[in-house]
């Protein structure tokens, strides 16, 4: 009975300490948004400027932004080294998929390392295709 007790108790330990890690890990990219944000809108930061995240912090239905400024797309999903982007945003209505490694930063946006012309001629036609990331 004891043990069974102790067990319960180190369960929800570690259930508690999990659920502030994640609370905190949600703090802290709320803050680096609304950083980010008021950067944004009042002039403060050069617009190439933010928070960034890294690879690991796209998320579905982020914009992606050619690094002269464009918007080339909406992230649908990451596939792999792949950022598929969503067909309704797509010139031709098809789906496009950029190299992880064309991600120069990742803020509220995904910031591309190529303009949107180098972008639009040399996207890929599916996920496996960016495996060697040209």
């Amino acid at each position: 009975m004891a043990n069974k007790i102790k067990n319960n108790v180190a369960d929800a330990g570690d259930a508690v300490a999990k659920a502030a890690k994640d609370l905190g890990s949600r703090i802290a990219t709320g803050a680096e948004d609304a950083v980010d944000f008021v950067k944004e809108k009042t002039g403060m930061g050069d617009p190439g400027e933010g928070t960034d995240r890294g690879v690991a912090a796209i998320k579905d239905h982020m914009d992606v932004i050619a690094s002269c400024g464009k918007k080339v797309g909406v992230v649908d999903h990451v596939e792999g080294a792949a950022i598929k982007l969503t067909k309704n945003d797509s010139p031709d209505g098809q789906h496009h998929f950029v190299p992880v490694n064309w991600v120069a930063r990742v803020d509220r946006h995904v910031h591309l390392a190529k303009n949107s012309k180098e972008t639009e001629e040399n996207w890929k036609p599916d996920a496996s295709s960016c495996a060697c990331g040209t």
